[in-house]
């Protein structure tokens, strides 16, 4: 099993403190922006998003006036983030109250307009009460039903809250993206959409960009909420690969002495294998054996092998009648005499979690240790949901560590090429994530003789890095993108990783500059050339940055000998924080442009996972890419021509088609594909 991603964070605390009126960082933050009309929060999961959201209603209620605050939530287990909170025991002016009666999350079906709940929702509206929670599906439903009786206008001065705001599409067949539109565009309503995914996890927009332009957007992101912990100092993101059926693998990297959310592959995927009860079943034979189920909880009860240590294990697959105890006894909180949560005993309440599709958004388990995924999922949203599930704080919790277990692409596996391309997805993942947890760079042209620090921050902890031969963005609207957009690009770049990207003859530059190009043509309309290049140049940069300094630091701790105890231990790349790392390392005087293009951030990860493979397997894989090669495009021919040039210069020939370097042979074909062109056009002059 190897590690992808490794992050280390600086545990200073500073994202659990709380101010005069009892808010995080992140929720303060949020609240100076209080007087707008619809405001785009997103944070990561653990983050207060539903405290925020709670300062802002009641502010709204109070001085903006605003009649009502609706909170929609995707499923009804999320709905209990939002119940009656105490806000003026720690400052706040006023308290969060929601009537029994309007957590519309507790009871009654979601079927059509006519449900049980949608009568409640339009009761609601009737009333005096200010505050209800629903379900997504109930308010898509209630709004239609309002909608048809009394018109729109029934939400004016109304506050729309929507939690995890990456259900919602652009995508004319999504509701409730309709519905969002709908409000934008009347301009009544107040909306705060909250999302602790920074990109959707397909193809289509979340909001079309006329629609986002509206928001003001506030992001608080991964690194400041996770460098700004108390206990957890670490996380790390693996993959580690099985043959055959993925149960034999289960005794490998299933470590039961670690708190553990398991999450059994999608029904219908090549990894699933049976029935899903049947699955979970194997998976606790894998464990010990079952002895019993404990009558309160509805957890199973396994000695394990090892010692015969009883371990429980809460079965959330299985949808049977007792499904709905074992969830109401995970979320039920231990608390000791004086009301306070007793930590030992609700650490002790269980050890495993094997879910389907449960146990992700919104689900509360903080001590967490390990989130061990089957099978290779297609939604880079899902993978930081379940990564989410990990990453809470929790008192004798340092280290925090994903897992996806997925098939080897061997000669057992019927389509080998599709096996190697859901490898470079489940990769893709991992590269994600890591840029995920990077801290907030902005980048800035540096000339000779600039008097500022080549790495400084400033009051927001944005890192700001000077680069030799840096495009500054030329317009507004590039500067923008630059300053707001780069989650998406950067998503849109991880799921763009497939052979072309990472086989053996692909130029570093055909990566950053070819394939990221493309990427940001292809996400705005109407950008000048240089506007494009200035956003491609930053877009390089944020990919690569880490990585050069990663590099760097790994070359200087190579160079001395050092122990976990010694002083020089945290500059060691696993042991320092980003931040540490970057200022350290980053060589700001050979920092420039060219350096950058020069690196290809999809390989990187490539090179890492294929330590997991032997040798025959990785040929393998290697041949397979070739198989799947594209044909030589223009666009590629023209993005070696430098390096064509340089190498003829070096090496006093022309690359050769024959060469065992397949980046030369690559290089050759793009030569003869320039000479054939050239042949091309002189023929057709003279013919003219």
């Amino acid at each position: 099993m190897v590690d992808l991603v490794k992050v280390a964070y600086g545990r200073t605390g500073t994202s659990k403190t709380t101010n005069a009126m009892g808010m995080r960082p992140m929720q303060a933050r949020v609240y100076e922006a209080r007087g707008a009309q619809f405001i785009l929060l997103k944070a990561p999961p653990a983050a207060g998003k539903s405290r925020a959201l709670m300062f802002l209603g009641l502010d709204k209620l109070e001085n903006q006036g605003v009649r009502k605050v609706i909170v929609a939530v995707p499923e009804t287990s999320i709905g209990a983030s939002f119940r009656s909170t105490d806000l003026t025991s720690h400052g706040f002016f006023r308290d969060w109250h929601v009537e029994p009666r309007w957590n519309l999350c507790d009871s009654g079906t979601e079927e059509g307009t006519k449900s049980q709940k949608v009568k409640a929702f339009q009761e609601f509206m009737a009333s005096d009460d200010e505050v209800i929670v629903c379900t997504h599906a109930t308010f898509r439903f209630a709004y239609d039903a309002i909608e048809a009786e009394t018109g729109a206008e029934a939400f004016d001065d109304c506050l729309i809250a929507i939690d995890e705001f990456h259900h919602v599409s652009a995508g004319d067949d999504n509701r409730l993206g309709e519905i969002l539109r709908r409000l934008l565009v009347r301009e009544k309503a107040h909306v705060v959409a909250m999302t602790g995914s920074y990109f959707r996890g397909d193809s289509i927009p979340v909001l079309r960009p006329e629609d986002e332009a509206k928001f003001r957007s506030i992001t608080y992101s991964y690194y400041e909420q996770l460098d700004g912990y108390e206990h957890l100092k670490s996380l790390g993101i693996s993959y580690s690969f099985y043959r055959g059926k993925y149960i034999s693998a289960i005794p490998d990297v299933l470590n039961t002495d670690l708190k553990t959310i398991v999450h059994i592959p999608h029904r219908g995927s090549a990894e699933a294998y049976g029935e899903k009860n049947d699955e979970v079943g194997r998976i606790i034979d894998a464990i010990g054996e079952h002895v019993g189920r404990d009558k309160v909880t509805g957890f199973d009860l396994v000695r394990r092998k090892s010692d015969g240590k009883i371990l429980k294990v809460a079965d959330l697959v299985n949808d049977n009648e007792e499904r709905g105890g074992v969830k109401a006894a995970l979320t039920r909180e231990i608390t000791g005499p004086e009301g306070r949560r007793d930590d030992a005993a609700d650490r002790d309440k269980v050890d495993i979690i094997i879910a389907l599709g449960m146990a992700k958004e919104g689900f509360d388990w903080p001590w967490c240790e390990h989130a061990l995924t089957i099978g290779y999922r297609s939604s880079l949203t899902e993978i930081v949901q379940i990564i989410g599930r990990a990453t809470r704080d929790a008192a004798g919790k340092s280290h925090a560590q994903f897992t996806n277990l997925i098939a080897e692409p061997g000669v057992e596996t019927t389509v080998v090429a599709d096996a190697v391309n859901d490898m470079l997805k489940a990769i893709s993942g991992a590269l994600l994530m890591e840029q995920v947890l990077q801290p907030n760079f902005r980048f800035y042209r540096r000339e000779d003789g600039d008097i500022r620090e080549p790495v400084h921050f400033d009051d927001t902890g944005t890192i700001h890095i000077g680069i030799k031969g840096l495009m500054e963005p030329p317009t507004d609207r590039s500067k923008a993108i630059c300053e707001n957009d780069m989650q998406d690009l950067i998503a849109k770049a991880c799921q763009a990783m497939d052979c072309r990207t990472v086989a053996d003859d692909i130029a570093p530059e055909v990566a950053t500059q070819m394939v990221l190009t493309d990427i940001i043509e292809q996400s705005y309309e109407d950008l000048s050339e240089d506007e494009t290049e200035a956003i491609r140049q930053d877009l390089a940069a944020r990919m690569n940055i880490t990585s050069i300094a990663r590099k760097e630091a790994e070359q200087a701790s190579s160079q001395s000998e050092f122990s976990e105890d010694s002083e020089e231990f945290e500059h060691a790349p696993d042991g320092m924080n980003l931040i540490n790392m970057v200022k350290k390392f980053i060589n700001v005087r050979e920092l420039d442009i060219d350096l950058i293009d020069g690196i290809n951030p999809f390989r990187e990860g490539f090179d890492v996972a294929s330590k997991a493979l032997d040798t025959p397997l990785l040929k393998q894989i290697q041949s397979a890419m070739i198989a799947q090669r594209i044909q030589m495009t223009e666009e590629e021919a023209r993005t070696l021509w430098p390096r064509i040039k340089r190498f003829r210069e070096a090496e006093g020939r022309e690359p050769n088609p024959h060469a065992a370097d397949p980046l030369e042979k690559r290089m050759a074909e793009a030569l003869a594909y320039i000479r054939a062109k050239k042949a091309e056009r002189m023929r057709s002059a003279a013919a003219g």
